[in-house]
């Protein structure tokens, strides 16, 4: 792998070594500084002519100032001759603005999409973007990687005998069936309805949970008033635990203590797509590395070979 050469952004230097530790070659220095006015300047401090350049940088809070930070490495790398530049966007924050639900409102998946292609980027490998349309929204190749082999390895630790996995709505449904198939399980869904004051109501779970071992299985948690909700229903349904699992685990405003606290979780399960800072976490948090995966994906990237076959 002599032609390839890594460069991370400030969002998640931790995954970023992690990948290229399981790829044994060296994760090159960016120098970001800021002018005096607040604008931001980023220097890649090592040759990209004609290389094959990945540069890592979900989109986690402050997601502006990271965004902003990964269009100027993009551009750096692009004024350096790069032969190539991928995208390694682990988290799409903007992938929820991904439909015009209102008047008059912005679908920032789409812009944010175009944003990256103009600054320079020929492909994206991201993990669990929100919904199957935001893959579209780019117009140039994404390998779109799922945690779900690594979250299924962590569960199949548990006798998983009266185990059910439930999503939280609907829309998530497909996702979680693919899941249970992958532990041996049923699925559950809740009828889940979203009001304009962001306030969550989850008027049913469909499908059999009553004094099962249950599993919730979501693509992101940030607030967890979804998970909140959900769980005061399956409490109502006698269930006998709750492990809570999710893929992007934002965790904001005091959401882990919060679901943490919960009668009957034993378990709250994320991977490590998004930094989750030490003095956020609690004990009965679990988080499983993605680093393998995506160093395995921008192997095979760099190699051409298929990166779907990951999946087969």
């Amino acid at each position: 792998m002599r032609d390839i050469a890594v460069f991370s952004g400030t969002a998640h230097p931790d995954l970023a070594e992690e990948i290229c530790a399981h790829l044994d070659v060296p994760l090159h220095p960016v120098r970001v500084s800021r002018f005096a006015n607040d604008c931001l300047e980023v220097q890649l401090e090592a040759n990209c002519r004609e290389r094959d350049v990945f540069l890592i940088q979900p989109l986690v809070p402050p997601v502006q100032e990271h965004l902003v930070e990964l269009l100027l490495m993009l551009d750096a790398a692009r004024g350096a001759s790069a032969g190539r530049i991928t995208v390694v966007m682990p988290h799409y924050a903007y992938a929820r603005s991904d439909k015009k639900d209102a008047p008059r409102i912005s679908i920032g998946a789409r812009l944010v999409a175009d944003l990256l292609k103009t600054a320079g980027a020929d492909r994206v490998l991201a993990v669990t973007l929100h919904s199957p349309q935001v893959h579209g929204f780019f117009g140039m190749p994404v390998d779109h990687l799922h945690a779900l082999r690594e979250l299924a390895a962590h569960f199949r630790q548990y006798d998983l005998t009266e185990a059910v996995v439930v999503s939280p709505d609907l829309g998530n449904a497909k996702e979680a069936s693919h899941f249970a198939r992958m532990i041996g399980t049923p699925v559950a869904a809740g009828a889940k309805q979203r009001f304009p004051d962001d306030r969550v109501k989850i008027s049913a779970v469909i499908g059999d949970v009553v004094d099962r071992d249950v599993i919730v299985l979501d693509d992101e948690i940030a607030k967890g008033s979804t998970m909140i909700e959900l769980m005061d229903h399956l409490r109502e349904l006698k269930v006998r635990s709750i492990r809570l699992a999710c893929t992007h685990g934002l965790f904001s405003s005091g959401a882990l203590h919060r679901l943490s606290d919960q009668e009957g979780v034993l378990e709250i399960v994320c991977t490590n797509t998004v930094p989750i800072p030490t003095e956020k976490r609690v004990p009965k948090l679990r988080v499983l590395s993605v680093a393998p995966a995506l160093a395995e994906a921008m192997r095979r990237i760099h190699n051409g070979e298929s990166v779907s076959a990951l999946f087969g």
